[in-house]
């Protein structure tokens, strides 16, 4: 039976595992034949034997990479950064690197640190999307044109008011002038958009206290990662990138969405509660377009002029008061 999409791919590779406690190291080990230089020539030179077997494994779904990665991505660049990742997942399943790599590639993101990186949790390969994954997928909409994200520091001069118009309502001057020690400690991280239309959305921003309530309230790996005591979520080591990239998640109801960014969404959170991914891979749900297309009306309607978000509903009008034939009799009496 041959497998027209990718979730049937992943499916069918990921029902290959050959032992419960098998890891990639232990798979990769048996990886015979010669490997194919043209996709191998970093591993090569890297001269790490157990990332280069385990590549030399992967390549094994060279065909499956291909067919799941968009079209101006070569393959072997997508190889060659996970070449770089692979000495912290070689103890990962097979199953969940194999899947994390394929999701990793339908939405077309390099997983470079960047972009995307792949995480180890236990023996389960993660797909985290980062902040310019995010942004990556936002342009490829065709709705904007651009996207700003960035953190205001204490010295910093910038303005915020709501109920000004746009773009007076948020202005920031970073003091780049200054050493980074003198500017002081992040206190803000905004995103906003302007629109292919010329519109500019909604501008988000949260405090360090915001971001800190989003983690606590709905982050499973920090939780994961605080009962263990190991404190190596994403949280943990990088607070400041988590910081901007739950800015630009915010936006997702301020701004038009793709069904593809949906997607990207529901994989970030099912990956974050430890579910599996690849469920949560766009082209094949169509409520994901739905979902896409009512963000869009939200984002509409956050981008129309503030005079006419400010205009009060039109009131209905009275209509006269009929009288009644006897009230027409008493009222002649």
């Amino acid at each position: 039976m041959s497998l027209s999409t990718l979730k049937d791919r992943v499916r069918a590779a990921t029902t290959e595992q050959p032992a419960a406690d098998a890891t990639v190291q232990d798979l990769a080990e048996d990886v015979k034949g010669p490997v194919p230089a043209q996709l191998h020539t970093s591993a090569q030179a890297e001269g790490d034997d157990v990332a280069d077997q385990a590549l030399a494994w992967l390549e094994q779904y060279g065909n499956d990479f291909t067919r799941a990665l968009p079209s101006h991505i070569d393959v072997k660049v997508f190889l060659s950064a996970v070449r770089a990742a692979l000495p912290g997942l070689v103890h990962c399943t097979p199953a969940s690197l194999r899947q994390a790599l394929l999701t990793c590639a339908r939405f077309g993101l390099i997983p470079d640190g960047r972009h995307a990186v792949i995480k180890r949790e236990g023996k389960t390969a993660v797909f985290v999307p980062m902040a310019q994954g995010y942004v990556e997928l936002m342009y490829r909409s065709g709705r904007v044109g651009s996207v700003h994200v960035g953190m205001v520091h204490e010295n910093d001069e910038w303005s915020f008011e709501p109920s000004a118009p746009a773009p007076l309502d948020f202005t920031h001057k970073p003091r780049v002038d200054l050493p980074k020690k003198e500017r002081g400690a992040p206190i803000l991280a905004y995103a906003f958009c302007w629109m292919a239309s010329g519109a500019r959305s909604q501008v988000i921003v949260l405090s360090r206290e915001d971001a800190e309530e989003i983690r606590d309230e709905y982050s499973a790996a920090y939780r994961r990662a605080v009962e263990s005591g190991k404190a190596d979520s994403f949280w943990h080591t990088d607070f400041n990138a988590m910081w901007k990239k739950s800015a630009l998640r915010r936006l997702h109801k301020v701004v038009p969405m793709s069904a593809e960014l949906v997607a990207l969404l529901k994989a970030d959170e099912a990956g974050d509660a430890g579910e599996v991914q690849i469920i949560h891979a766009p082209a094949e749900e169509t409520h994901l377009q739905d979902d896409a297309d009512e963000a869009h009306e939200r984002a509409e309607e956050s981008q129309s002029p503030q005079e006419t978000r400010n205009r009060p509903l039109p009131r209905k009008r009275s209509q006269p008061r009929r009288t009644t034939r006897k009230g027409r009799k008493g009222a002649r009496r």
